[in-house]
């Protein structure tokens, strides 16, 4: 299990976890189409708790037949997970917009890449996602 702390608002560092999970899942020959996949949940994942949440983790738990990322942030939570669902919702504010980030795919990205798909969140705070992708 491969862990990475994360920070709300730090664009700065912004994609590095998922880019060192990705590179764990090449050097041990897992297959592109799998790893793109599993890089996209990733970074999904890792730029959700970086915009919308104060601070959160994100895990890889890397298998012989799958991978499963999880993200769990101390953050305002969704208030509606079935509208967060959907293509182009996002409350990101527009600041965030304006760096490129906000349009409200995250969430959907997420759930098509992935085998599996697990969303629970609490108001008040956080969210935690499980996401299976078998190789």
């Amino acid at each position: 299990m491969i862990e990475f702390p994360l920070t709300g608002s730090d664009f700065e560092k912004a994609g590095e976890a998922s880019s060192k999970i990705k590179r764990v899942l090449q050097q041990i020959g897992i297959r592109p189409e799998i790893i793109r996949r599993i890089a996209i949940s990733a970074y999904e994942a890792e730029l959700n708790v970086i915009i919308h949440a104060f601070r959160g983790v994100i895990r890889a738990n890397i298998q012989p037949d799958c991978t499963t990322v999880s993200v769990e942030d101390e953050g305002p939570g969704i208030p509606n997970i079935e509208l967060a669902m959907k293509e182009g919702y996002s409350t990101a504010p527009d600041h965030i917009r304006e760096m490129g980030f906000g349009a409200g795919m995250g969430l959907p990205n997420m759930a098509r890449c992935a085998d599996e798909f697990s969303i629970q969140s609490k108001v008040g705070e956080g969210t935690q996602i499980v996401m299976t992708i078998r190789h």
